[in-house]
């Protein structure tokens, strides 16, 4: 946060006093489809992954979050409906959580706490939009490749099947991917 904004110690301490420390084991569920979404989640350790099953129970992934990262069903959680997708822990994570009503009574109180979410947001939103024309415009090898050469420790974290599922190809082709490249 400091990277962004400048709070005081005062301010930092009542902002950071709304989060919540928590641990999740790996395969644990943050968030389940159909739930109320209250909070949103930035990682300090470990991995979480963000997906949907389609009616065939296939999984396709919409973002891994990594440490300095944010999750949550951000849909769900600003337009107050139930989860349409699932928030897990691809390994042990230490994260902190803080509630919708918390973020927005900080952002009201304190200026720069709302500047901090505004930016946060737009650099999400613009991530987002990188990989929706990524996946529209790029084949295959070069999303793998882009992916490797954004996200390096990714690939220590997260098992190969599941950056098929992200990339939207079979394991097999991942491991193709994989072993053409080393």
């Amino acid at each position: 946060m400091n990277k962004t904004v400048e709070l005081t110690d005062a301010q930092f301490d009542g902002f950071y006093a709304c989060f919540n420390h928590e641990s999740y084991r790996k395969g644990q569920i943050l968030i389940h489809e159909g739930d109320a979404v209250t909070r949103e989640y930035f990682v300090l350790s470990g991995c979480l992954k963000t997906y949907f099953l389609d009616d065939a129970l296939k999984m396709t992934i919409l973002q891994f979050a990594m440490p300095t990262w944010w999750a949550s069903d951000y849909d769900a959680l600003y337009n107050r409906h139930p989860a349409s997708v699932i928030v897990d822990c691809v390994a042990h994570a230490e994260v902190l959580s803080i509630s919708s009503d918390d973020r927005e009574r900080m952002c009201r109180e304190i200026e720069a706490v709302g500047h901090f979410f505004r930016w946060r947001t737009n650099r999400g939103y613009a991530a987002s939009q990188r990989r929706l024309l990524s996946l529209m415009t790029k084949d295959t090898r070069k999303r793998y490749e882009d992916l490797l050469a954004q996200y390096p420790t990714l690939f220590q974290l997260v098992p190969r099947h599941l950056i098929a599922s992200y990339l939207g190809v079979s394991r097999e082709t991942v491991s193709r991917l994989y072993h053409s490249s080393r």
